[in-house]
């Protein structure tokens, strides 16, 4: 829930705190006041919709799913929208993208506008419709969880037969290429570390004669031995580490083969370098040349039997499109049993709201993760893109508190614009009756034209202006007999609005 709203540096809010418990808050005030800027503000700040504050900030309680954006949650998530040459989203002071600040913020609050279906979606009337087929069939469970592995299997061979049909296309060329890398790799046949190795060699060849000419230098030293043994004996000295230096030296010295080396071995030696490096600078390594080397090997003898791959894949998936496609038709078999309730429970609360009875019906969609199956839901024949916006409203209204009675769950923020305009009295009134026991699951926020939704909200909310610059403030009982009155009959108060005021008032207070 969304338990406080602070705006500053707004065009009509110069600064405005709010602080919101659960159930229904409606915030109400004559036109012009500010209300839909108000509630385009706490949409702003949770990344659906825009608004000219400087700063906007909601702690909101609640567990959002925010690891793959690094962002962890605290026991009262803060959101904030700053605005200087442009707006800045943060979530708990880390900053956030807009678009990816919404996503996360709409698996809690849902912002219900007059021109949006989104409540019908296909996979959310299908969970529906899956609780009922659940209950009515202990096996129906098992056999969504099977569809679902088998489905996800045919997705992979689908993928993987794709990618073969795009190979087999251009196998040609992908078998010229392979067997040119692995032509190119052999022909060099590079061994781990060589490369190093024979350019210490070279580096030594290329010092050859300053090396043979530094040793002919040093070469008395081997003479002067014997003196420098026999000069130790006298001294009683033991000469031992002496004549193991000089045999370390004479090692030394052994151990450069120029002498052993022709000009032809020196010129393969700077052939072989040429060689290696060629592939170094192409593979970045002697080690992955060889890594590319086996790759390529696979990969044509990949293409050499892709033929014979192909046709094993097009048997598996067939076998598992078949299995998808059985799978589905059972499901789709306990859906249309479910309809049945699914349409009853629907239907009632449209009574309830004073709308006519629609029907459900099961279509055929692509075969997908959620089955075969598209819920139509029609109001005399008419789809729902060409309801009002006020059937649209109800209607909605209608398959939320449907769900929520199915589903036994509902959580999270409602957000709801102009729900109740353009609405009779006794409509207003049903709307607000629905409204009242879908707050038991949800924080909801809305606007009202209407005293008989005002009169049911759990918090009721005064939007006004004075001087150019709107406030908003919460009423207490006495504050909110007034305002309904207002909303009943205008800026001239009667006798009879503020007696009906209080009736509505009285009869919701007894019920919250």
């Amino acid at each position: 829930m969304i338990s406080r709203l602070y705006i500053k540096n707004h065009p009509s809010f110069a600064q405005t705190e709010l602080k919101f418990e659960n159930g229904l808050s409606v915030f109400t005030g004559v036109s012009g006041a500010g209300k839909s800027v108000l509630m385009d503000a706490i949409l702003s700040v949770f990344g659906f919709k825009d608004s000219e504050a400087n700063l906007i900030e909601a702690d909101v309680k609640h567990k959002f799913e925010m690891d793959e954006f690094g962002i962890e949650n605290e026991e009262i998530n803060v959101f904030k929208m700053l605005r200087s040459s442009s707006a800045r989203y943060f979530i708990n002071n880390q900053s956030i993208s807009k678009k990816k600040l919404a996503n996360i913020a709409a698996t809690h609050l849902k912002y219900l506008s007059a021109k949006q279906i989104d409540e019908f979606e296909n996979a959310r009337l299908l969970a529906v419709l899956d609780e009922i087929a659940r209950k009515q069939n202990p096996k129906f469970l098992g056999l969504v969880e099977d569809f679902r592995l088998v489905f996800g299997a045919f997705g992979e061979a689908k993928k993987e037969l794709e990618k073969i049909n795009a190979d087999e296309a251009k196998v040609d060329e992908l078998k010229e290429f392979a067997a040119f890398e692995i032509q190119k790799i052999d022909s060099v046949s590079p061994k781990a570390g060589e490369l190093d190795e024979l350019l210490a060699v070279k580096k030594r060849i290329s010092k050859r004669d300053k090396i043979e000419e530094a040793w002919a230098r040093a070469e008395p030293v081997f003479a002067l031995e014997s003196a420098v043994t026999h000069a130790l004996a006298l001294s009683e000295i033991d000469g031992a580490f002496f004549s193991d230096a000089m045999n370390e030296l004479r090692a030394a010295r052994a151990g450069l083969t120029f002498d052993e080396m022709s000009d032809d071995e020196i010129e393969k030696i700077l052939d072989r370098i040429e060689a290696l490096n060629s592939l170094v600078k192409r593979y970045g390594s002697e080690e992955e040349a060889l890594a590319v080397l086996e790759t390529r090997k696979k990969e044509l003898a990949r293409y050499e039997k892709i033929e014979f791959e192909k046709s094993e894949l097009e048997a598996k998936f067939e076998s598992l499109k078949k299995q998808s496609e059985d799978l589905a038709e059972k499901i789709s078999t306990s859906r249309a049993a479910a309809l049945g309730e699914f349409e009853t429970v629907l239907n009632r609360y449209l009574g309830e709201l004073y709308m006519e009875k629609v029907s459900v019906a099961l279509g055929v969609s692509n075969l997908n993760i959620n089955g075969r199956d598209e819920v139509k839901i029609s109001l005399n024949e008419a789809a729902l893109k060409n309801l009002s916006s006020g059937e649209i409203n109800r209607l909605r209204l209608a398959f939320i508190a449907s769900e929520v009675e199915i589903l036994g769950f509902g959580e999270g923020v409602l957000i709801l614009d102009e729900i109740d305009s353009n609405l009779s009295g006794k409509e207003a009134m049903s709307i607000a009756e629905v409204l009242l026991r879908l707050a038991k699951y949800y924080q909801i926020f809305a606007i009202s034209h209407q005293p008989q939704l005002s009169s049911k909200a759990h918090h009721h909310f005064l939007v006004e202006k004075s001087g150019g610059e709107s406030s908003v403030r919460e009423l207490a009982r006495e504050e909110r007999v007034k305002e309904l009155s207002r909303m009943i009959s205008g800026e001239k108060i009667t006798e009879e609005a503020t007696q009906f005021a209080k009736k509505l008032l009285g009869v919701s207070l007894s019920k919250v």
